[in-house]
């Protein structure tokens, strides 16, 4: 059995990357590191240490002498993010679902039923991590690290704007049973298919986002 620690850092990262996600730390203004410290009765080094940690993923940049900020979502890191998911996804689920294993089968639908669960409690931030999990589960079994590593990195990335994705009405219920159908085939191990299934999945949500934006900007 593996014992994992979380450390005190580890758990402030959870806190204020979920907050990033549901957009609740507002953007491009200072993260509030003395009341963030308070609020959450820790001291300023593991603050510090977890908000490295969020620049390193891509959610908080830093300024010299101005400390942190959430940086803002935006059209051109949508398009580079689900590009890079298009040329990379598809065909990494697609090499695995044909080398995986019972036990690989077991712990992606259970990747998938967590989903679910997430998205029944009309919870987006919580539909956001379990997104994430469930699509680096399909891709996990290939057996290649650094494959399955740059795969996980798109989908932090992705994660806010999953949620963007996600609010207009009738999204939720396509996103399900677009997941459903990957993993019926993906268990069936049926990579050609996958691989198409997958691309449009991949697709269908780009263009969400991009509707998404030029309704921003014009609305």
């Amino acid at each position: 059995m593996t014992i994992v620690v979380r450390t005190l850092a580890d758990r402030i990262f959870d806190v204020i990357r979920e907050r990033i996600v549901e957009g609740k730390i507002v953007v491009m203004e200072p993260v509030r590191q003395d009341a963030l410290a308070a609020e959450l009765g820790v001291s300023k080094i593991p603050l510090r240490e977890a908000l490295v940690r969020l620049e390193h993923e891509g959610l908080v940049t830093s300024r010299a002498n101005r400390g942190w900020f959430v940086r803002p979502m935006s059209a051109s890191e949508a398009e580079e993010i689900y590009h890079l998911r298009l040329a990379i996804e598809p065909a990494a689920a697609a090499y695995a679902c044909v080398r995986a294993t019972d036990d690989d089968r077991q712990a992606v639908t259970e990747a998938f039923e967590r989903l679910d669960a997430a998205a029944s409690a009309e919870t987006r931030a919580e539909v956001a991590i379990r997104n994430r999990e469930f699509h680096v589960a399909l891709v996990r079994p290939g057996g290649r690290l650094l494959t399955t590593q740059l795969v996980e990195r798109l989908e932090i990335l992705a994660e806010r704007y999953v949620i963007a994705h996600l609010q207009p009405a009738g999204r939720e219920d396509r996103a399900h049973l677009e997941h459903r159908g990957i993993l019926d085939t993906w268990i069936a191990g049926d990579a050609d298919q996958l691989h198409s299934m997958l691309t449009v999945h991949i697709a269908q949500t780009l263009d969400d986002l991009r509707n998404h934006f030029t309704a921003s900007q014009t609305g």
